[in-house]
């Protein structure tokens, strides 16, 4: 297959006239940025570039330059290590709002049918070493994928998972606050969450841990999947935090967990509330959502005037008992490939290139802050409607909260 820094010269492309093994690849290549790069003429590939891409502030997204000890960490661990910096204008009043934002995606460490406790160290002792290298570039707000500490069990169905669901303040929120004191590093743990002071009720929870190793506050996922094998009723409930934007040392922040990507109100509902980072921690499929993956993100940042953060893991995991998902399909062991693809996209409809699709990653970002309201349209959307300046976001909030109602009452 070649080093990392083979792939990387050629583009992410295995040597001439190989192609990589790994499942998820395309045609040999980690992703289709690589793809193109490694197969269009420069000036055609910078054009296909911006037309995929976009154009932050007008030009190319340009590339960061990592430490040498981020670097090492990749070349060892073998996972894709990828930098870019959002610019914005600048402006005579303020300066620069600088944030370094970094995402990971991992497979699972074990087999599925490995003990519990054995399957959370070593995830824990996987994800490690790229929570290193993001704290070696000096990554200030770092988001892990949804259920990170466990395989995605959800919908097959089997009680025996739960056991992988942990409360707010367990094993793993513990072993990212010490790595969240040392960074002087914010932190979203995505977990299962087991509520021990209601009833051990199961929500699927993301945590946000302060750069001193505080407890910011909690997010719990407001939608759940049921399509196909992702009717993930069976082990969680709806959420009932709302829509709770944090503030952060380094950032206003919110958390839409996975399914809640395919709900516009959601994005909304986080924009009115001021965020100005969205993560987006998630399990996909390529069956279901790849051709919306590199879309929906993208969106929800122009129309909100937000970053966005995208996270999917990797890899396909197998379970020791078939299942099926009452659609006539035939039993089966696993849910098919996730696809990795993280990136990030920014509210002027520019974007990163995406993470390999097969291998674990960090892609950290370097973003002005300055450029979310440099991107705003809602002052202009306010005159249009002829919003009184002085009540218009309340205005704004209760015709929210009329498309809520609607919303609920078309769903009963």
């Amino acid at each position: 297959m070649g080093s990392h820094k083979e792939r990387e010269e050629n583009g992410g492309a295995a040597a001439e006239g190989q192609e990589i093994s790994a499942p998820g690849s395309i045609h040999g290549f980690e992703s289709l940025h690589r793809l193109l790069e490694a197969n269009l003429k420069p000036p055609i590939f910078q054009e296909v570039s911006r037309l995929l891409l976009g154009l932050n502030c007008g030009r190319p997204l340009q590339r960061v330059s990592l430490p040498m000890a981020a670097t090492t960490l990749s070349e060892a661990h073998n996972f894709d290590l990828q930098a870019f910096c959002f610019q914005a204008d600048a402006e005579f009043l303020r300066q620069p709002q600088i944030v370094r934002v970094g995402l990971i995606q991992n497979s699972i460490a074990l087999p599925t049918t490995a003990h519990i406790a054995d399957q959370k160290n070593a995830l824990m002792q996987k994800v490690k070493p790229m929570i290193d290298a993001a704290g070696a570039s000096g990554v200030n707000i770092l988001c892990l994928q949804e259920a990170w500490m466990m395989p995605f069990a959800f919908c097959t169905r089997e009680k025996r998972w739960c056991e992988f669901a942990e409360p707010v303040n367990g094993e793993s929120t513990q072993f990212l606050q010490k790595l969240a004191r040392e960074y002087n590093m914010v932190i979203v743990n995505p977990i299962l969450e087991r509520d021990v002071n209601h009833g051990e009720t199961i929500w699927n929870t993301a945590i946000l841990i302060g750069n001193h190793g505080n407890i910011i506050g909690i997010h719990r996922k407001n939608h759940i999947p049921r399509v196909g094998d992702f009717n993930e009723s069976t082990y969680y409930m709806e959420g009932n935090t709302g829509h709770p934007v944090f503030e952060t040392a380094y950032g206003k922040i919110a958390i839409n967990i996975c399914y809640g990507r395919h709900q516009p109100l959601n994005w909304l509902a986080f924009g009115l509330n001021g965020a100005e980072i969205v993560f987006n921690p998630s399990a996909t499929v390529g069956e279901l959502s790849e051709p919306m993956w590199p879309i929906e993100a993208r969106n929800a940042a122009i129309a909100n005037s937000y970053f966005v953060g995208s996270i999917n893991r990797v890899g396909t995991e197998i379970f020791p008992n078939a299942f099926t998902s009452g659609d006539g399909k035939p039993e089966h062991s696993d849910f098919g490939h996730f696809y990795g693809s993280s990136h990030f996209s920014a509210p002027d409809a520019s974007c990163t290139p995406s993470l390999s699709r097969y291998r674990d990653g960090l892609m950290v970002s370097d973003m002005d802050l300055n450029l979310c309201r440099q991107s705003s349209l809602i002052p202009c959307c306010r005159r249009e409607n002829n919003l009184d300046k002085r009540n218009d976001l309340a205005a704004s909030e209760q015709l929210f909260c009329c498309f809520i109602v609607q919303e609920s009452s078309d769903i009963k």
